[in-house]
């Protein structure tokens, strides 16, 4: 696959969340940002969250799924960080969802102003 942009590691920490994980993950598989892989770190869940984990990577190449015991979120993210390919690295709680061009925004705005990190807030 030829990239356009930079890869984005999007990494998801992932414990006992079956109910909303799908919409996690399709917020982040319609990223306007395309060259990006998703990382869902299944930390040990008990509820059929991890064969969902696996169900969704077989629907999209650019997920990528570990399982791992529990450890709690920080073991799960650091996991991610290690397997992680991308030249930046950003991070979705497996409840959450965000805007389709959330990650294009904050791409765009290292690339212009130069900076070496960009963050987004949280609206309520």
């Amino acid at each position: 696959m030829t990239r356009e942009n930079p890869l984005l590691s999007i990494i998801v920490p992932v414990y006992n969340i079956r109910e909303y994980l799908p919409r996690c993950v399709e917020s982040l598989r319609n990223q306007t940002y395309r060259d990006l892989e998703i990382l869902l770190v299944d930390d040990g869940s008990t509820d059929g969250t991890a064969e969902l984990c696996d169900r969704l990577a077989a629907e999209d190449e650019r997920i990528r799924v570990f399982h791992k015991e529990n450890g709690g979120s920080s073991s799960a993210r650091n996991l991610g960080i290690a397997r992680a390919k991308g030249e930046y690295l950003g991070f979705v709680d497996s409840d959450d969802y965000v805007e389709p061009d959330m990650y294009e925004r904050l791409y765009r705005a290292i690339e212009t102003e130069h900076m070496p990190v960009a963050q987004a807030g949280r609206d309520e």
